[in-house]
């Protein structure tokens, strides 16, 4: 029987664990997220959620790994044989994720670049969409390739490739090893620059102010609940593939109260960032800091250019910023890769060398769409739906698995088995009752919204071809692979 790899140390699957976690949304959904939804009084939903969500998913998806010694298709089969596609869904979630994902950190190359000279001038949000993205009217109108962003996403797929090709130790391992910490002094070297300039507190108190009455609104609980649901990377399969290659003598609850905390931790550090460049740039055009504030793809590419372009030292924010972004980017992309990668293998029972190949090789060209004109519409309505309807229904639909039909009490039994510390009902309560009634109301809440009210204005056939279609079809297509007959032996380790 093949050995399946392991990790080197416990450190290195805790930098990769959390260098999977830690990623774009960290640095531009949070501090946004938090800023809308009550301040400091978001802290009391958000750490809410992380106790009674964050950490159960993560014990349980740690523990599931670690148990069947699998990819999630694998850990799945070994639950019921009939579950198998519940994997498979989640892994494709996870390629369709990687190859618009790789596009957004090839953005972040080409701004990176740009940065000792800050190359987009002036009116960064004309620079962003016509100079640099040139944008279509349509994401049904891809009229040319633009070859400098293909470039850089290029660049980002070598990478990802030379790293997963290395293998777990000795790629994944080592890379985390150097992405992570140097991400840590980064974000904090800026933070502690930042935190000196003019207005940079009063920036900080509009995040972290409280306003205690948003906290009465259920749309904020859900909104916490969201933000550690898509910010831990738990349910689209990446968590049960990492924790897959953990010795069999692991402190699976340790490492997962250590995940989760270092992630939020981040989180907080980098809202800190953000407003501190946010407040300062706001005090120099004599504004609110709420005139300036943004989120998402708008904030990295449009906001804090134009906030650098106003603070002292541009070229050492921009620089600094945008090396953060390529960092956080690339240790996420590599986990979503992997997860692919280890289940394909799992399967199909192909070398790791000659998998990594073909699916970088395969991942490259899908993503080229993404280097066209219409590549961020394009983007922004597959972004939405996998997010909104893929990785939350195939959540919902692992938590209710889990929970209900799978007996919970026997991962509780192996994680505690070898952990230093036990986790008792609470775990269980968590999982079977709090987590499905809040994704469960997430799932329909979108569900209907989307429905009554097309996402974006977008073209019915835009949404119909890059979105409903999309999360639709590969659920049927999960399906069908599992009917694949497995043509790798048990994976045991060491």
């Amino acid at each position: 029987m093949k050995t399946r790899e392991q990790w080197g140390s416990r450190l290195g699957f805790i930098l990769a664990a959390v260098g999977s976690a830690i990623g774009l949304g960290n640095i531009w959904r949070f501090p946004y997220m938090a800023y809308e939804n009550g301040g400091g009084a978001f802290l009391i939903p958000y750490f809410f959620a992380m106790v009674t969500a964050g950490i159960p998913l993560m014990i349980l998806e740690f523990g599931i790994g670690h148990k069947f010694r699998g990819s999630a298709p694998k850990a799945f089969a070994s639950i019921s044989k009939r579950m198998e596609w519940l994997g498979w869904w989640q892994i494709l979630i996870s390629f369709i994720i990687a190859v618009y994902y790789v596009a957004v950190i090839g953005w972040a190359i080409s701004y990176l670049f740009m940065a000792p000279a800050q190359t987009w001038g002036a009116e960064t949000k004309d620079f962003f969409f016509s100079s640099f993205l040139h944008l279509s009217s349509s994401p049904m109108d891809i009229n040319s390739m633009q070859w400098p962003i293909l470039a850089a996403v290029a660049a980002a797929w070598a990478v990802n490739w030379f790293v997963l090709f290395c293998g777990v130790k000795k790629g994944i391992e080592k890379a985390n090893k150097i992405l992570m910490p140097v991400l840590f002094f980064l974000v904090l070297l800026i933070c502690g620059r930042a935190l000196t300039l003019p207005g940079a507190m009063d920036g900080v108190n509009w995040l972290f102010e409280p306003r205690f009455d948003k906290i009465l609104d259920y749309k904020v609980w859900a909104a916490a609940y969201g933000q550690i649901f898509y910010s831990l990377s738990i349910c689209f399969a990446i968590m049960i593939t990492y924790s897959s290659y953990l010795p069999e003598k692991s402190d699976v609850n340790n490492n997962a109260f250590m995940t989760v905390f270092i992630n939020c931790g981040f989180s907080m550090l980098a809202g800190v960032m953000i407003f501190a460049v946010l407040g300062s740039m706001a005090a120099q055009q004599g504004v609110g800091v709420d005139k300036v504030v943004s989120s998402g793809v708008g904030l990295a590419f449009i906001t804090i250019p134009k906030a650098i372009n106003s603070l002292p030292a541009p070229a050492f924010f921009g620089t600094l910023f945008f090396l953060c972004l390529v960092l956080a980017g690339l240790s996420s992309e590599i986990s979503i890769s992997e997860t692919v990668v280890s289940a394909i293998m799992d399967k199909v029972g192909l070398p790791r060398k000659t998998v990594v190949t073909l699916f970088c090789t395969s991942g490259f060209l899908i993503s080229t769409v993404f280097a066209t004109d219409a590549g961020l519409l394009v983007l922004d309505i597959v972004d939405h739906f996998i997010n909104n309807f893929g990785i939350l229904f195939a959540g919902l639909t692992e938590i209710l698995f889990l929970g209900w039909f799978f007996k919970t009490s026997v991962i509780r039994d192996h994680v505690n088995r070898i952990s230093e510390f036990a986790i008792g009902n609470w775990w269980m309560i968590c999982l079977r009752f709090v987590t499905p009634v809040v994704l469960g109301y997430m799932a329909v809440a979108n569900l209907i919204g989307d429905i009554r009210t097309p996402y974006s204005s977008y073209p019915i056939e835009a949404l119909l071809t890059f979105g409903w279609f999309l999360v639709v079809a590969i659920i049927p297509l999960a399906f069908v692979i599992q009917k694949k007959k497995t043509t790798t032996p048990l994976l045991r380790t060491k």
